[in-house]
This record gives C-alpha cells, structure tokens and sequence, in this order.
C-alpha cells in the first residue's frame, strides 16, 4: 500500500493566476523619485486611472512635492483626487487592492518595505536602470492594465525573509528592549563595516552550530536575490518559485567556503563569535544599517508574506528573459556548422599537400 506521506506534492508554476474575487478599485503608484524622465509616464497613468478607469489613486506625498509637476497642466485636474500618504506614518494595510511601480528594481523593493504583512499584487514598469524585476514595458500601459484588471494574468510569488533582531539586556537595568522585526525581499547583508579586522560570525541552523564565518562577511538571501548581490559574490542564480534560502559568504578566507542552500523553513541564528575583534553591521535590502555587538543576534527565516508579483509573460518566460537581458547569461558566439568546419579541413588539407611538395621539390639532389 502507498503511503501517502511518502508522497511529494509538485505544484506546477503554471497554476498561479491573479484572481480577483471583487473588482479592484484602489491602486498604489509607486513612482521613482527625483527622476524626472519618469513624470510623463507618471502623469499619464495617474489620469487615465482616475478619468478613464474612475479608481482611488494612492501616491506618496513626496512624489507630489516634486515641483516639476507644475509643468504639465492637465495633471491640476487629477492632484486634487489622488489620495496621500507618508511612509513609515501611514499604515496602508487593507487599503490597496494592487500595485504599480514606476521605476527599477528599487521601486520593487520600496512597495515591498511598505507592506510588513500581505503585500497587494505588484505590477512593475521597466522605467529604470537594470529592470530584473520589472517585466512590463509602458508603451501600451493602458492595454496591459487593462489585462491585470481583467485577471488575465500569472502570478510570482516572491519570498520574502523574516528578520528579527535581539539585543542583549542589561541585567543591572533590567532594559528590555523590544525585537526589530523587518522583511526584506532581496537579502540581508552582514558585514564588517569600516573595521580592518575578518569578520568572525556564528551561523546557525535551527539551534544548531553550522559554521565560523572568516571574511569580509555573510549574505542571505531569497531565491529573488539571488541574481543580487549574492551572484556578484559568487552565488547561484534560483528561481523565485524555488522555496529556498541561499548563503552566500562574501570574501571568505577560506578556498572551501561554498555558497549553499536550505530549505525555506529553517531559522537562520547569527550572531558574533566570542573571538571576534569587532562589531558586526547589518543592512536590510541595503536599508536600515545598525551594528550588533557581542550577545546581539539576528534571526532569519522565511515569511509567511510574499510578494505576488505580476508576469508580463509567464513565470519561466519572464526570469529567463531578465537573465538573457540584464544578465547576458550564457552569451556566446555560435559554434560554427559542420560544412563550413570541412571546408576549412579540405582546406588546411590541401595546403599541407602543398607545404609537402614544395619540401620534396626543394630537397637537394645526390651528386
């Protein structure tokens, strides 16, 4: 008889689509700031969601100070409708139905930010630098916003990771200071700082003691930043699908120092060792950097809120054209065909019939 726990469960990729159970009726606009080649597509959209499409638009309140808005005259109509708020100030939770970035890969990672809890779907424009994570082109935007509207769409769910830093309590004073808790969907980073001195880090695995990091530092990663930092330092590239958490060490001093990978449910520890020179710093999707001192530890784990990020094709069509486009992965001149490869030995062949000749007619005669 099948033992049914013995049993894996594979879910196809293909099986997550957007699905709306009610008509979307808020969006957020992310828009990059102080870039002003992005305020005519910002434009555009903000009018044609409120006046065409008769939505709630939410925009940061910075992005309205930017003065060079005055500039475009129809945009008067749509400011007095958008609806305002202050990271970090306001809380967005329940509020958006969707979201749209305008930008790079960093508008991405700020939606993310927002959002410490369920993130609303996020649909991203390539308006940016490199643009991994932003698959959709704004040349057609009304079109394609219209498909997202109409729920024909597939979805990438991008992990995201649980970091939880604790700080050591001051018995004499009984400080207890709260835990900082924040989600990253890139990476954390643990590094030296502006110390001279290795690092010298303890990681663990669920309460175990895996390894002593000797370097310049640590990086854990999701499969999303994967194609991050953590391939500049030598990591693999995951697809975001892949429920995984990479570790990658940044300039080990140590030629056996491999990048690795663990399941999506272990708890990461990691923490000083007691003979460590220094203080080791963190940053979050390189944000928010603080040092940790010796009985200071940060937890890492994967959390149970992804980002639900909007294929512009389809999950597998879309990671392999960012490595293609942004990456160059794989690039290479094509081998050449086996018929032009026999020309070129027919023809090596018979110069070597001629080299031969010339020897043997050039060859002195016996006197």
């Amino acid at each position: 008889m099948k033992n049914s726990a013995m049993v894996m469960q594979i879910q196809d990729p293909a099986s997550q689509r957007l699905t709306w159970y009610k008509p979307p009726l808020t969006v957020l606009v992310i828009k990059k700031v102080h870039d002003a080649t992005i305020l005519t597509p910002f434009v555009q959209l903000v009018h044609w969601l409120v006046h065409d499409k008769s939505m709630v638009v939410f925009v940061e309140a910075a992005v309205l100070d930017d003065t060079l808005l005055a500039e475009y005259g129809d945009f008067t109509s749509v400011r007095e409708r958008l609806m305002t708020f202050r990271a970090g100030t306001d809380d967005l939770t329940d509020k958006i139905d969707f979201i749209i970035c305008l930008g790079g890969d960093g508008t991405l990672l700020h939606a993310s930010s927002l959002f410490q809890q369920s993130v609303p779907p996020v649909m991203a424009f390539h308006l940016g630098s490199l643009g991994f994570l932003t698959p959709f082109e704004f040349n057609n935007f009304q079109e394609q916003v219209m498909n997202v509207l109409e729920g024909h769409a597939a979805l990438t769910l991008r992990s995201r990771l649980q970091c939880v830093v604790l700080r050591k309590s001051n018995d004499l004073t009984k400080d207890k200071k709260k835990p900082t808790t924040i989600l990253v969907l890139n990476e954390v980073v643990v590094d030296r700082g502006p110390s001279p001195y290795l690092s010298n880090i303890d990681l663990f695995l669920d309460g175990k003691h895996i390894t002593s990091v000797q370097g310049d530092g640590l990086i854990v990663s999701t499969p999303t930043g994967s194609t991050a930092y953590a391939v500049a330092a030598g990591a693999s590239m995951i697809h975001p699908s892949v429920p995984a958490i990479m570790v990658t060490p940044i300039c080990p001093h140590s030629l056996s120092f491999r990048p690795i990978v663990v399941p999506a449910g272990v708890e990461l520890k990691i923490a000083l060792s007691p003979e460590a020179r220094n203080a080791m710093w963190v940053s979050f999707d390189g944000r928010n950097r603080q040092a940790l001192q010796h009985g200071d530890s940060l937890y890492v784990t994967t959390s149970v809120y992804p980002v639900p990020s909007i294929c512009a094709q389809d999950q597998i069509s879309d990671w392999f054209d960012s490595l293609a486009e942004c990456l160059h992965w794989n690039v290479r001149k094509k081998q050449k065909q086996m018929d032009e490869m026999s020309d070129m030995t027919h023809s090596s062949s018979d110069t070597l019939e001629e080299l031969e000749s010339n020897h043997h007619d050039e060859r002195p005669t016996d006197t």
